[in-house]
């Protein structure tokens, strides 16, 4: 009996030390994935279409070419699995909708957007949406009200991709689901994207 007692500890005891391990490791960097994703979705096929190139020469598909909605999308799909924060702004600390958007543009173009999803809605030009291009924002009313509370940069086939909500990571979803289908409230163009 006291052989068997001694294995149980043992066996608890091993078990502990396996789980303390794993715990330290895996919240040592607790917002951000182990490496920066990968541009490629397996679970999500995202097919985006850029605008035609200029020149030949652009064809051979050099990034200082690219048109600025293919480098926002580009960008932001680099972003995905980094942790939603409530008034998050940087890769660091993890993003909250609008500082995911903000961050986006600030990197990829040199554009500085407000500060947060209302103000955000409140600039550049109306897009209906039906003409939704790469790079547009897709703004929501996720409160209820008339208030715009969660912003978006569209990709292209009815996809967008954004920091969604406490507990979720930067991800694409689609316009048509059923969640965000509802909770639409329009799309913005920003001026660079004119």
């Amino acid at each position: 009996m006291a052989t068997t007692r001694r294995a149980a500890v043992l066996c608890f005891s091993t078990t502990l030390l396996i789980c303390s391990c794993l715990t330290s490791s895996a919240f040592a960097r607790p917002l951000l994935p182990p490496e920066l994703p990968s541009i490629d979705a397996p679970a999500v096929n995202v097919s985006l279409t850029a605008e035609a190139p200029a020149s030949a020469d652009s064809a051979a598909g050099t990034a200082s070419s690219a048109s600025p909605r293919r480098l926002l999308a580009d960008f932001a799909l680099k972003l995905r699995n980094i942790a939603y924060v409530r008034g998050g702004r940087e890769l660091t600390t993890g993003f909250d909708c609008s500082g995911f958007v903000r961050y986006v543009f600030q990197q990829s173009l040199g554009l500085d957007l407000p500060s947060n999803s209302t103000s955000q809605f409140e600039a550049g030009n109306q897009v209906d949406r039906d003409a939704l291009k790469m790079g547009d924002l897709v703004f929501f009313r996720t409160h209820g009200g008339r208030r715009v509370s969660h912003v978006g940069i569209y990709l292209d086939n009815g996809l967008f991709i954004h920091s969604p909500s406490r507990g979720k990571r930067v991800r694409i979803d689609h316009l048509d689901g059923s969640y965000w289908a509802k909770r639409f409230a329009g799309a913005k163009r920003p001026d660079v994207l004119t």
